[in-house]
């Protein structure tokens, strides 16, 4: 499973049993959300190659 893959099914768990509204809540508790996104995203974005990032983009389009 890649990491964008888990990150999706943890945040489709948390929506079912929690709901839009508390899973938002849960994840800013948990510290989610604040700092620099533009540099935190860079750093989990480094150690993903361009071929995972288009086969993550083909299943996401394929889900639909």
């Amino acid at each position: 499973m890649t990491p964008l893959e888990l990150r999706e099914k943890g945040y489709q768990i948390l929506v079912s049993h929690l709901g839009q509204v508390d899973t938002i809540r849960f994840l800013q508790q948990m510290g989610w959300g604040n700092g620099n996104y533009t540099q935190e995203r860079g750093e989990i974005l480094d150690s993903v190659t361009r071929e995972e990032f288009w086969q993550d983009l083909q299943r996401i389009r394929d889900r639909r």
